[in-house]
């Protein structure tokens, strides 16, 4: 009974398989939207899978490297479409352009991203396909579906890397709700976990073939780099009243709230009213990105842009801190020129403590490209093409990877929102913090952009085995300790606070040595088997 049903089960799976090749384009559009819903907040991780094991397929038959590129192409565009659908809703906040080229930003941004599958399909058309000869329909191999994991690999890096690199949603993600499985990026890393869910896909693809022993041996190597890569048990936030704990609040003010001449006092009453009652243990109180919105150093000159009295403001909020408490306010400082006018920003944060004084200042070194930045400004500017955040001047980089030690709660690393998305490049390997601090603002972004960008967040916990704490206006808040699990949350559109003991960090993981070397060792150990297979004697 089992292999007649497995007969049937093969013969429409090769009757559904002729019908869809009829139309590999649009079936390449279908596939690629519909494998965007394995990410946040869908997490159809299934679907993604099979729909990467028949494009895989769909590339492979292609008759020219043409063919590839094209179906690779429009994978890739509908893919990014979809899962970057969130953009849009930024340009709702900036009237100084027409809300409807949000929609075409999505597209024009997807357009570009698509090169990168389209590249890889290439790769994987081009050295490993297998070749057919006279009529006769050949079928994808394990040496296919290594070299197409590989080329994954390094063009995924690559999305990551030129132009300032945009890794959103990268494929190693949709493992999150598996966690034995989303903690091989604890010894491989995003770029190279992406690259073995490939394996698994095409592993799908070959299963379907009855091509055991691939799928069979992807299996078993899961299983070891799963249980390779187990991290300590998760620590229990019961410990001594005495111990440093951590504070996140999220005042629930929306970004279309800002152009009220009230927001700044508004949004520090609301964090005010969530700061707590001081205790006996110290408290590190975190503020989302950009949550002060008044100018807290001294020295500043007399300016349009001032908001209060700097040694006020920062006295307003050390009276709400007990004596061991410091807080965490992201912020912007200002530079001026020789006479005095604002010649650029940044985007920062300081630590104030119950004294008044300003501990150190962290500036975001990754910044937004046509966010927080204009690229090629005059020319930008004269053809109305403005900044998504509305002002007059740009935010100048900080230096990468900062921290510094605050008393009582150690080296503190910092990556301020859109620098958490960067695998490899979250820690200052010389100085390795205690855990990493990720003041967000995601109340651009609608309800798909947060929960992906806190699912980035926890990869990073993952790859480097620290805690992350984030703090956003409007949600996703959370405290996510050093093996990605969230311990305690705000949701969206909710004000709230959340405290907890400050979770402990795990020894550096082998990614957290290596770093993105491990992406191209495993491409490497997969090209290098795929070669074996094929000199393997059948």
């Amino acid at each position: 009974m089992p292999e007649a049903a497995w007969r049937v089960g093969t013969v429409i799976v090769d009757k559904l398989i002729q019908a869809v090749t009829r139309y590999p384009l649009l079936l390449s559009l279908v596939l690629g939207a519909l494998a965007a819903t394995g990410f946040a907040p869908l997490i159809w991780w299934p679907v993604t899978l099979a729909c990467f094991a028949l494009w895989m397929l769909l590339i492979h038959d292609a008759p020219t490297l043409k063919q590839v590129l094209l179906r690779g192409w429009i994978f890739g565009v509908a893919h990014f479409t979809v899962g970057n659908n969130w953009i849009q809703r930024a340009f709702t906040y900036q009237d100084a352009m027409p809300h409807w080229l949000g929609y075409l930003a999505v597209v024009l941004l997807s357009l570009y991203l698509a090169l990168y599958p389209a590249i890889a399909t290439g790769l994987a058309w081009r050295f490993a396909r297998a070749r057919p000869v006279g009529n006769n329909r050949t079928m994808a191999g394990s040496g296919f579906v290594l070299v197409f994991a590989a080329a994954w690999i390094a063009t995924e890096w690559l999305r990551g890397t030129l132009f300032t690199g945009y890794p959103w949603n990268p494929l190693s993600e949709i493992w999150l709700p598996i966690v034995p499985l989303a903690a091989i990026g604890r010894l491989v890393g995003t770029y190279a976990l992406s690259g073995l869910t490939i394996v698994v896909a095409g592993s799908l693809l070959l299963l379907v073939q009855r091509r055991w022993r691939f799928a069979a041996g992807t299996a078993v190597s899961a299983l070891v780099l799963a249980l390779a890569s187990l991290g300590p048990v998760p620590v229990s936030t019961r410990t001594l009243d005495t111990a440093p704990r951590i504070r996140v609040i999220q005042p629930n003010l929306d970004q279309e709230e800002r152009p009220r001449d009230d927001y700044a006092e508004q949004n520090l009453l609301a964090i005010e009213a969530l700061s707590g009652t001081p205790g006996p243990a110290p408290r590190l109180i975190v503020w989302p990105e950009g949550a002060l919105r008044f100018f807290i150093e001294d020295g500043y000159p007399a300016i349009s842009y001032w908001r209060g009295d700097p040694l006020v403001t920062r006295r307003r909020i050390a009276s709400r801190l007990g004596p061991n408490d410091i807080v965490l306010a992201g912020g912007n400082a200002l530079k001026f020129d020789a006479q005095g006018n604002v010649t650029a920003g940044t985007n920062s944060v300081f630590a104030i403590d119950s004294r008044a004084r300003i501990l150190g200042r962290y500036d975001k070194a990754h910044l937004v490209p046509w966010g927080e930045y204009l690229p090629m400004r005059p020319i930008m500017s004269a053809i109305g093409l403005s900044r998504l955040v509305p002002g007059d001047f740009d935010f100048d980089p900080g230096q990468a990877a900062g921290g510094f030690t605050l008393p009582a709660f150690g080296n503190v690393g910092f990556q301020i929102c859109y620098e958490m998305i960067f695998s490899g490049e979250t820690v200052d390997r010389r100085h390795r913090p205690a855990f990493i601090f990720n003041p967000s603002n995601d109340s651009w972004y609608g309800s798909w952009g947060p929960v992906q960008h806190l699912a980035q967040a926890r990869m990073r916990a993952i790859e480097e085995g620290l805690p992350i704490i984030r703090a956003t206006p409007t949600g996703i808040s959370a405290i996510i300790d050093a093996n990605g699990t969230l311990l305690a949350t705000v949701p969206p559109n909710v004000a709230g606070a959340i405290e907890l003991p400050i979770p402990p960090p795990h020894e550096p993981t082998l990614f957290a040595r290596v770093g993105n070397l491990m992406a191209f060792v495993t491409a490497a150990v997969m090209l290098l088997f795929a070669v074996a297979i094929r000199r393997w004697p059948r």
